[in-house]
């Protein structure tokens, strides 16, 4: 268990350095994605090829995969999209309630139990988002469209936890994450060409964040939450990632000048005691043999 509690917080750090990222880039909110995705597929590429991880699928164990890498695709271009149109706060809360999208699908599709405890946490989670969106909500019409592309990005992202819950009881890290992050960034690439987004001349800075971008929140940040799949629930790592929106906002005041009001940190104390309730009813239940991969 105090693996879990080691690497959990840092996949929170990682993940919740990714709006800020895309707030200080230039780019089109579909080429933003795509080069995340893109960039950490290539960066994973000599890991792939050295454990030769496409030995281990079969046919459908690829449409599965694919599927993961499209859901894993539509979030990303919802939410990014979502960045341009509200404020860090409203839009990563709002991404953040896939907790109850999850939550509902695991227990329909792969009947996995919800306990007290991780109803606990679910509640306190998402209570703490509210308080810290309903602080920081503008009443306009650009908002509003970032709040329901926000929420669209929840959804899509509930899917992708949900194969990645399934493929990875009997896939290892490597196996399961290159495929996937390589479909989304071949999904985001045509996305982007029917759309006609530009792909180059961005100032250099705009490509420094596209690289941080791969490399932080997505090298290290989702591989953290896709290995934690294997060994826990899926709601139980989509209540971590509700972590998420304290980061980001903390950082959103520091690096953009976005306010930190008291609601704010309010919320952020409910979501980090609903992580923390959570993570404690899983815990007795680990296999103390169990490896990373």
């Amino acid at each position: 268990m105090i693996r879990f509690y080691l690497f959990l917080p840092i996949g929170i750090v990682a993940i919740s350095t990714a709006s800020i990222f895309i707030k200080l880039c230039d780019a089109p909110a579909l080429v933003i994605a795509a080069y995340r995705m893109t960039l950490a597929s290539l960066l994973l590429l000599p890991f792939a090829g050295y454990r030769r991880v496409w030995k281990g699928w079969n046919g459908s164990e690829l449409r599965w995969l694919i599927l993961s890498g499209t859901f894993l695709a539509l979030h990303f271009a919802f939410w990014i999209s979502s960045l341009k149109f509200t404020s860090v706060a409203s839009s990563v809360v709002l991404v953040s309630t896939n907790p109850l999208f999850v939550g509902l699908g695991a227990w329909l599709f792969f009947k996995e139990p919800v306990g007290m405890n991780l109803i606990l946490g679910i509640t306190l989670s998402i209570l703490g988002s509210g308080v810290i969106s309903f602080g920081d909500m503008s009443i306009s019409s650009d908002a509003l469209m970032g709040d329901g592309l926000a929420l669209l990005g929840a959804i899509t992202a509930s899917g992708y936890l949900l194969i990645g819950r399934k493929m990875r009881k009997g896939q290892d890290l490597f196996s399961y994450i290159f495929p996937v992050y390589s479909a989304a960034a071949i999904v985001l690439i045509i996305l982007s060409l029917i759309s006609q987004k530009p792909f180059f001349e961005f100032s250099s800075s705009t490509y420094l964040y596209l690289f941080l971008l791969a490399l932080v929140p997505q090298l290290i940040g989702h591989t953290t939450f896709n290995w934690a799949l294997k060994y826990l629930p899926a709601p139980l790592v989509a209540i971590a990632i509700l972590g998420e929106p304290v980061g980001s906002t903390i950082l959103a005041f520091f690096v953009l000048g976005e306010g930190l009001t008291p609601l704010k940190i309010i919320g952020g104390i409910l979501i980090f005691a609903g992580i923390l309730v959570a993570l404690k009813k899983s815990g007795g239940n680990r296999n103390k043999n169990e490896s990373i991969y």
